[in-house]
């Protein structure tokens, strides 16, 4: 397995990944090869327009009324 060297890391950047490799009972090397792997290896994530544009069109918004709820019937917001 290669190894990787990084240089220039800021000060704060080593004392939050010595924290947070503390907090999860590991070395810093460990946690440094989880967030690589967490970053880099993991689906891509959608932004909330490709989310809804996948969405399937299942009717209009009467078919998810209430019974009894008429529109204008009262304010959301109060």
């Amino acid at each position: 397995m290669p190894d990787l060297l990084v240089r220039g890391v800021d000060d704060a950047l080593v004392q939050a990944l010595k924290k947070r490799a503390g907090a999860h009972g590991r070395s810093q090397e460990a946690e440094l090869r989880a967030i690589l792997s967490a970053a880099l290896l993991s689906p891509p994530r959608c932004n909330l327009a490709e989310l809804l544009a996948a969405m399937p069109d299942v009717g209009v918004d009467a078919d998810f009324q209430r019974p009894g709820d008429q529109a204008g019937d009262r304010d959301v917001f109060d």
